[in-house]
């Protein structure tokens, strides 16, 4: 008789996961201890949700005591087309492969319930909760635990099939199933990743300062961006995939396996800094509809664009001149910071013009900071 594991990875694959594997609930025993020195280290930024439920993300069984066995599921998002190809595009707006079509959170959350419900009605009863990315959970290594892939030194799952590329997701059960071998690390000597990162965002290989990381910056951060990170952000508008994107495994990547809810929508794959620097709330929220990108909100992104404009140059010079100047009397005082640090970049002299002709608000601190003689204002 086939057991209940094998039967669950076949229902997996049916569901359009392309991994899955299973550990038992105490197999990380050291991820707590690891997880409090990177936060000791203050290298979570401000994400301080991680720091304050610390004690639940180390161990499936801090969250959930009952927890016995740990099902990791992944989804292939494999990209067709290199997403370093735009890196010497400058008027391009460049979005994380993950972001570019539907919200993984839903599409894996629903197969998630799918395979859960399946799982409770063949085993006879038993408890299960279903995570995709929101609760402390431990993802990466739970599922280097349950031999979906090792975690690379850019601190990322990195399978032998599926390359860099995939979307994890995790069901807690109090069912006792038969855990997977653990991952080996197969990285070797290789440290393409690290040399990859354009913010040097790498303490040491596996450990990823997310203060400058462009993936933080650019998503999670909610202030200004850092003056030091600006230029090394390039055409990043949402997330980066430098570091995933040029590991070697990815050759065994094949598209063909990535979910097909996955698949670029055309506005996103090619979408410009024009289109963005133009964007109202409304039209934002358009555009962004079912896609993960939504929950940033409309002033960041623009923050974003215009940091990115800033380092068009002689494009930015040009086409997206007129559009950063219109942001200077931007509602928000984020996006009137960025665009005064983008003109100053772009246009010395219109900087000073601009300069002189606003008062700036001395309670407005996001402004006010930018109008400091940052060495590209007085270049």
């Amino acid at each position: 008789m086939t057991s209940l594991e094998s039967r669950l990875k076949d229902e997996a694959r049916r569901l359009g996961f392309v991994a899955c594997g299973i550990c038992a609930a105490d197999a990380i025993p050291d991820a707590g201890a690891q997880l409090r020195q990177w936060l000791e280290l203050g290298a979570h930024g401000s994400m301080d949700w991680m720091e304050a439920r610390a004690d639940q993300r180390a161990s499936p069984n801090g969250l959930w005591p009952e927890a016995r066995s740990v099902i990791m599921l992944g989804m292939s998002y494999a990209p067709p087309l290199d997403p370093m190809r735009l890196a010497n595009m400058p008027a391009a707006a460049r979005i994380s492969v993950y972001a570019q079509g539907a919200d993984y959170h839903d599409v894996v959350k629903k197969q998630l319930k799918h395979l859960a419900r399946w799982l409770i009605d063949t085993a006879g009863g038993g408890e299960l909760k279903v995570f995709v990315d929101t609760a402390p959970v431990m993802e990466k290594p739970l599922a280097a635990a349950a031999g979906l892939g090792w975690q690379g030194k850019h601190s990322n799952i990195v399978s032998r099939e599926h390359g860099s590329w995939l979307l994890l997701g995790a069901i807690y059960t109090t069912i006792d199933l038969a855990p997977d071998p653990a991952a080996r690390d197969r990285c070797g000597s290789c440290d393409a990743c690290q040399r990859a990162c354009p913010t040097d965002a790498f303490i040491a290989p596996y450990q990823v300062d997310a203060r400058r990381c462009i993936s933080y910056l650019t998503i999670e951060h909610k202030g200004p961006i850092p003056v030091e990170f600006r230029a090394g952000i390039g055409n990043h508008v949402y997330g980066c995939d430098d570091c995933l994107a040029v590991c070697p495994w990815n050759k065994f990547a094949e598209a063909a396996h990535a979910n097909k809810a996955f698949a670029a929508r055309a506005e996103l794959a090619a979408m410009t800094l024009a289109d963005l620097l133009t964007l109202d709330d409304p039209a934002f929220r358009a555009i962004f509809s079912g896609s993960p990108i939504k929950r940033i909100g409309r002033d960041r992104m623009v923050r974003n664009a215009l940091i990115a404009a800033a380092n068009a140059g002689q494009a930015g010079q040009g086409a997206l001149l007129a559009q950063v100047h219109a942001l200077l009397d931007d509602p928000s005082p984020l996006v009137r910071g960025a665009a005064i640090w983008a003109l100053a970049r772009l246009d010395p002299a219109g900087w000073r013009l601009a300069a002189a002709a606003r008062q700036v608000d001395e309670h407005d601190a996001d402004v006010r900071q930018e109008w400091q003689p940052h060495p590209a204002h007085v270049a």
